[in-house]
């Protein structure tokens, strides 16, 4: 077990003084439960899922995109990652999945997801991602680590974005909504995550945050992020559906305050 999880935001590159953020196991194991809750409902069976309208698999409590062979969609990738963050943690995957050069979804579409639940490719992928939670919660949150410098080389004004990335941080629930959102809608350096140019990750977020006040940053964050998820509906109306669940999860950021 982690009894303290301490991340570096090295930011030498930038002529950024290098800043660390410690995080304890309570706080890590609150922020996968609310992770887990938020993605999977809190269900073991949602960890592998596809969900109607996508072209891609959703797994573990991240819901880590798993794109198939030849698809290439507008979203980040993220499960591939996740199995050679495992294998650097020394987990063995199943044999199917241990090739590093052939790492592509093996189901080419939800229905033939759907129709395999209970095979037995899929039966060990569940297994994997069972066993292996507090790590998903480890990957996510070091994420974050990687997160702060690219957003901030897309910035137009780099100072304000880590201002306000650590204004966030460093408040209660701060790591947890931080953490969150770039799980949830990816950094916002994506030229492909954008509708009519504008993009609705992190780094919109924070730079529509402006108050200075520290015990409000957390709030603050989410009503930008409401905005910003707002407008993101404004440029693809067909996703009005969405966003009252969406909100609804920023709202957890708030509701322990």
């Amino acid at each position: 077990m982690y009894w303290l999880f301490c991340l570096i935001f090295c930011l030498c590159s930038l002529g950024v003084k290098a800043k660390s953020i410690s995080i304890s196991e309570e706080e890590m194991s609150l922020i996968g439960k609310k992770i887990f809750i938020n993605e999977c409902a809190g269900k073991v069976e949602n960890l592998t899922s596809w969900n109607v309208g996508t072209d891609f698999a959703s797994l573990g409590i991240g819901h880590f995109i798993w794109y198939p062979s030849g698809k290439e969609g507008p979203f980040d990738e993220k499960f591939p990652s996740f199995l050679l963050f495992l294998e650097h943690r020394g987990i063995e995957l199943p044999a199917w999945l241990r090739d590093p050069s052939d790492r592509d979804c093996p189901w080419k579409s939800r229905k033939e997801f759907m129709q395999d639940l209970q095979g037995l490719a899929m039966r060990s992928l569940r297994e994997l991602l069972i066993d292996t939670i507090a790590l998903q919660v480890e990957f996510i949150v070091e994420r974050l680590q990687a997160v702060l410098p690219k957003i901030l080389e897309s910035a137009s004004n780099p100072n304000h974005i880590r201002r306000q990335f650590f204004r966030v941080a460093e408040s209660p629930m701060g790591f947890y909504a931080l953490t969150d959102y770039v799980n949830f809608k990816g950094e916002g350096v994506l030229r492909s995550e954008r509708y009519n140019g504008e993009g609705w990750g992190l780094l919109q977020v924070l730079e529509l945050m402006s108050e200075l006040n520290s015990n409000e940053a957390v709030r603050e964050f989410v009503k930008c992020a409401e905005r910003v998820l707002a407008r993101r509906v404004e440029n693809a109306p067909k996703e009005q559906v969405w966003l009252p669940g969406w909100r609804n999860r920023l709202r957890t950021y708030i509701s322990d305050l």
